[in-house]
């Protein structure tokens, strides 16, 4: 053999080229991709982390919005970033991260945008004084843009309590528009269009607030059904009746409506 098959022989023989005579040969089958796991799957753990916030909810001025409904909002918007998931990483801190960040944006825009500008003042004292101006007021150029632009929705949000309530309803006038006269007349149409028996369902149940089955009981209607409340058909058919009348009577322009 001369010199230089001795030297293609060394060339060949050379570990690193089977490495790679072997790579080209028979390559490697790549790496498997992680699957990502379905938001269902993890649906417990979520609640589980959700969960542990409830008792850091404190905004309660908010009637309407309690924690269930705080829960909710957030297993949506986690449900909506989930594509956004990386299975690399664990599942835990980036749920806190979502539930945070959506409970501050939630009393952000539900309360800390209309808020009075007072509870975020270093002047501001005990009840509603002020260091400054004496009480919290227009007198204050923070609180006068407050009352102009946001007041009326900071109002709207805020529960009312029942006594404030019932108050309120009580004291309310109405110009223009005399409810209980309209109702006086309405009742005197309906005696006038009812039969008899008609009309004392009618009295019973929309006048003096009975049940259906007192205004049966009062009828003396009886039923031989089983599990029925005595009565039942006989006072479905006279409502049924009474409804007809009424809007044949609204058709015709003889009750006013407001």
């Amino acid at each position: 053999m001369d010199i230089r098959g001795k030297r293609i022989q060394l060339i060949l023989q050379n570990p690193l080229l089977k490495i790679l005579g072997r790579t080209q040969d028979h390559p490697e089958e790549p790496m498997p991709r992680r699957k990502k796991p379905k938001f269902e799957d993890f649906i417990e753990q979520i609640d589980a982390e959700i969960k542990k916030r409830k008792s850091k909810w404190n905004l309660t001025a908010l009637s309407w919005m309690d924690f269930d409904d705080v829960s909710q909002i957030l297993r949506i918007h986690i449900f909506k970033k989930w594509h956004l998931y990386d299975v690399k990483k664990p599942l835990n801190p980036w749920i806190n991260r979502i539930i945070s960040n959506q409970i501050k944006n939630l009393i952000r825009n539900n309360y800390g945008n209309y808020c009075r500008p007072c509870l975020k003042c270093a002047a501001a004292e005990a009840g509603d004084l002020c260091y400054i101006y004496g009480k919290q007021s227009e007198a204050c150029p923070l609180y006068a843009n407050w009352a102009r632009t946001k007041k009326q929705a900071y109002d709207a949000k805020l529960p009312l309590s029942i006594d404030d309530h019932s108050n309120e309803i009580n004291t309310t006038h109405y110009e223009g528009i005399d409810v209980m006269s309209l109702l006086t007349k309405l009742n005197e149409k309906m005696e006038e269009a009812l039969k008899p028996a008609e009309w004392k369902i009618y009295k019973a149940l929309y006048m003096d607030n009975m049940s259906e089955e007192e205004a049966a009981t009062m009828m003396g209607y009886k039923t031989n059904e089983k599990n029925r409340v005595p009565g039942y058909k006989q006072i479905k058919n006279v409502k049924k009746s009474i409804i007809i009348k009424v809007k044949k009577m609204l058709n015709d322009g003889e009750i006013e409506i407001l």
